[in-house]
């Protein structure tokens, strides 16, 4: 990374994020584009980031229950540094075909990591648990994932639903229902970042019994209803509210989720941007990354503005990327609309404001 000096035509280093993207999206990012595919009947269902172009990835795994695939390539001091897509799926380890759905996709339109004659697309893919949901998993003898990913791809642009959808559909929290979430802000220095994460937490996204978010603090423009935090704080709320807390033998969990930037990353510095995302988590639910979830954040960085990041920065793109992270889960359990055998209600659909 480069030091402190100006290059000429930069804005001044450190800009803070002064507003969300034209979408509020993670295709703010230029450079990426995402899909969906689900069965409400099998309440799951998967999203899929595609970059145009192989894009600098990097990984962060911070809950004790993960389920991956292809991660390991993405350590820096691993050969592969770029990846053609992101596969986030529902289905527990049965999910991880997901990415070979996405693989057929991709080798259909000629994309993936050259091996002489032979392309080979690059697809790092991470589950959530969400087998008893409410959801009919009798799929006979193999699962839809494959299929769901290949969908999934194929439907990938710029503008995609959010909420009971893709790897979100059927996502649960210890109080609501959760779902697909995403947000982008635009720092002072010229760089984007956006967040992808499907929500289906151990914890609460929620402050107690209320309807107020954790994220409260970082919202903009009232997108997940601007509710702020309660006032007074409910004391209860200081006791972490589990799925455990409402269903011992709950199992139902993890969050998973991509940060994205426009700026030029090497891969050890795509991975420091995971790490920062994952406060995001730490501030938008509670309890997160406990033993029973398998929350992790991939990196993306598109590298489509031209000169990497000064130390400032990067220091305000991090901070950027936990702060939009926060407001991405927000915003996926906020969305989240009621369907048939739902197990829990969606935001929506709580009593009026405690």
């Amino acid at each position: 990374m480069a030091g402190d000096r100006l290059r000429p035509g930069r804005r001044p280093a450190g800009g803070h994020a002064v507003k969300p993207g034209a979408r509020n999206s993670i295709t703010d990012v230029a450079g990426l584009l995402v899909g969906n595919a689900g069965d409400t009947a099998l309440k799951s269902g998967v999203t899929v980031i595609v970059a145009e172009e192989p894009a600098t990835a990097a990984v962060q795994v911070m809950g004790g229950a993960p389920g991956t695939r292809e991660t390991d390539l993405l350590e820096p001091h691993n050969t592969v540094a770029a990846v053609d897509a992101v596969a986030l799926s529902g289905g527990s380890a049965f999910g991880l075909d997901a990415a070979s759905g996405v693989q057929a996709a991709l080798r259909e339109a000629g994309r993936g990591f050259a091996v002489g004659p032979v392309r080979v697309p690059i697809v790092p893919a991470a589950i959530l648990f969400d087998l008893i949901n409410g959801g009919d998993k009798a799929w006979g003898r193999y699962p839809p994932y494959r299929d769901l990913g290949h969908a999934a791809t194929r439907a990938a642009a710029r503008d995609f639903a959010t909420g009971s959808a893709g790897a979100g559909l059927g996502a649960l929290t210890a109080t609501f229902k959760g779902g697909l979430g995403t947000a982008s802000a635009v720092l002072e220095c010229g760089f984007t970042v956006g967040a992808l994460v499907a929500v289906n937490a151990l914890g609460s996204a929620t402050v107690g019994r209320t309807r107020h978010f954790w994220a409260a603090p970082f919202e903009e423009n009232r997108e997940f209803g601007g509710l702020g935090l309660p006032h007074p704080f409910p004391s209860e709320a200081r006791n972490p509210l589990t799925k455990m807390s409402q269903q011992p033998t709950s199992v139902e969990n993890t969050t998973i989720a991509v940060i994205a930037t426009d700026a030029p990353l090497t891969k050890a510095e795509a991975k420091r941007l995971a790490i920062a995302a994952h406060d995001g988590f730490s501030r938008a639910l509670w309890p997160s990354h406990t033993p029973l979830d398998g929350d992790l954040v991939f990196a993306l960085a598109t590298g489509r503005q031209p000169h990497p990041p000064e130390a400032a920065d990067f220091i305000a793109l991090c901070a950027a990327a936990a702060a939009t992270m926060a407001r991405a889960i927000a915003r996926g359990v906020h969305d989240a609309v009621p369907q048939q055998g739902d197990l829990l209600p969606a935001w929506s659909q709580a009593p009026a404001l405690r």
